[in-house]
């Protein structure tokens, strides 16, 4: 048995130093900003938003100087929202709405509706937010400074996640702990790999002449995961994409609810692996390493017989999981609740796996996803 548990130890070691080196190495969006004309287009897809929507175009037109113009698309929302933005629009000339165009077939409704707001946007640069995305002050003139200083043409913030609620605070930041246990977020400023391309939908600025160049979302029209794919494209076309840390100039709240947060999860965590392989291995890896560990402890507590191995590993798992409480403004307290959120997420996980491949699916805000049926 030593052998194994060493070999994890290995690895809790390895994950717990990428984990110190994406916190540290990974940069924030800069926090001073050229004054620019306006000349970027802010793009907002939008499907039954109206709790959203009104201060999400308020918030990009009071954010910045840079703002030409804000487009939202209604997506056949069957609430309030295309009454919410006519309205906007007749107060302030620079929001349109984008009426909608029935959904090809082959296409998701995200995918197509950018590619709608792309084919109105008047700017230079196109930013791409979701409705419950709130930007900050001075965010736009941040971003698109930090795009033009290092050179790239698309440039994605990672935003911060507003957790209001108990669980929430529980389940959330298992996102960034997979991508950030994953990913050397850092070698991406340095090597081009399309591998290393990273984004995040809520906030996602393309210049125009290189979006419409490669294709945009036209590239990327069938996946559900399409602002990672997207910034991958942009890598292997030969161009530069970045991911910064977007804490400061962007803020959303994904999920409300416990029932919300579980529908989300299924509906992302099978589909953000191109191979079932990955998705097994990825599985396999949570497991053995974050979940084996806590197991045994409990085991070991009741039977009086303690392996040392277990604890460094239960150890280094808080520690990772401290340090970017830290960075990413997490309540400490969520941390010691790591086992239970482990679990929740490998069980929803197991539920994305099972939906996806008996065809059934999953819906989210009226559409079904991964299932034969089509939906407007």
């Amino acid at each position: 048995m030593f052998p194994f548990w060493n070999l994890l130890i290995a690895m809790h070691i390895a994950v717990l130093v990428l984990i110190i080196s994406n916190m540290r190495g990974w940069p924030r969006v800069t926090t001073s900003a050229a004054p620019h004309y306006p000349h970027v287009s802010v793009l907002i897809p939008a499907r039954n938003e109206a709790a959203n929507i009104e201060e999400a175009v308020e918030d990009a037109l009071t954010c910045s100087g840079s703002i030409l113009e804000v487009l939202v698309y209604n997506d056949y929302s069957v609430d309030q929202t295309g009454e919410i933005v006519a309205a906007l629009q007749e107060r302030d000339q620079r929001i349109r709405l984008i009426h909608p165009q029935p959904l090809p077939d082959g296409w998701y409704g995200k995918t197509f509706a950018c590619v709608q707001l792309a084919a109105e946007a008047q700017g230079d640069w196109l930013l791409f937010i979701d409705a419950d995305t709130r930007l900050q002050a001075g965010a736009v003139d941040r971003i698109v400074t930090d795009a033009e200083h290092r050179g790239v043409t698309f440039l994605s913030c990672w935003p911060r996640l507003v957790m209001c609620g108990f669980w929430e605070k529980v389940f959330m930041p298992m996102l960034n702990f997979v991508v950030f246990t994953l990913l050397p977020a850092p070698l991406s400023l340095t090597q081009s790999r399309p591998a290393l391309g990273l984004a995040h939908g809520a906030c996602i600025l393309a210049r125009r002449a290189e979006y419409q160049l490669i294709g945009g979302h036209r590239h990327v029209k069938t996946e559900l995961f399409e602002d990672t794919a997207l910034a991958r494209a942009w890598r292997a076309n030969g161009l530069r994409s970045l991911c910064l840390d977007g804490q400061d100039v962007a803020h959303v709240r994904m999920y409300d609810s416990l029932p919300s947060i579980w529908r989300g999860f299924q509906k992302i965590l099978y589909p953000a692996f191109r191979h079932a392989h990955s998705f097994w291995l990825f599985l396999t890896f949570h497991a053995t390493l974050f979940v084996l560990p806590f197991v045994v402890a409990i085991y070991q507590i009741g039977t009086g017989h303690y392996t040392h191995a277990v604890w460094i590993m239960i150890a280094t798992t808080f520690t990772g999981r401290a340090i970017q409480a830290m960075r990413f403004q997490y309540p400490l307290w969520s941390v010691l609740l790591h086992p239970i959120a482990e679990a929740a997420m490998l069980t929803a996980s197991l539920a994305s796996w099972y939906n996806y491949r008996l065809g059934k699916g999953v819906e989210w805000k009226g559409r079904s996803y991964g299932s034969r049926r089509k939906t407007l």
